[in-house]
């Protein structure tokens, strides 16, 4: 596997981390704890809730996220496209010419 590979799969496992814990975040205010037993779900995390460290593994994921696309962008960039046929036309594709031509003795005999 090229280094480039290797890249877009941490690129994928990043984006769908960075997915996952955005959809995980409570809002501000927006009283989804009364749903969760009045507000007991913020003491899984510690006192202080899942903030703190939802918040920093967010800013984290977020920064590999743009920090791979870069990279990515810059390998994809830099790689010297293939030749293609169909960029100049003007230029007349060279004739195959068969390597001998048929004689009559190449030719089968065929009763009418």
């Amino acid at each position: 596997m090229s280094l480039y590979e290797v890249l877009l799969v941490v690129y994928l496992i990043v984006a769908l981390m960075l997915i996952g814990l955005v959809l995980i975040q409570q809002g501000k205010g927006a009283g989804m704890g009364a749903s969760f037993g009045s507000g007991a779900s913020n003491t899984v995390f510690g006192a202080t809730g899942s903030g703190n460290f939802m918040t920093r593994a967010t800013a984290i994921l977020a920064t590999a996220f743009f920090a791979i696309s870069l990279i990515l962008g810059n390998m994809s960039n830099s790689q010297k496209p293939e030749a293609d046929p169909w960029q100049d036309l003007e230029v007349p594709v060279a004739e195959e010419v068969p390597a001998t031509t048929p004689t009559d003795s190449d030719v089968p005999d065929v009763p009418n």
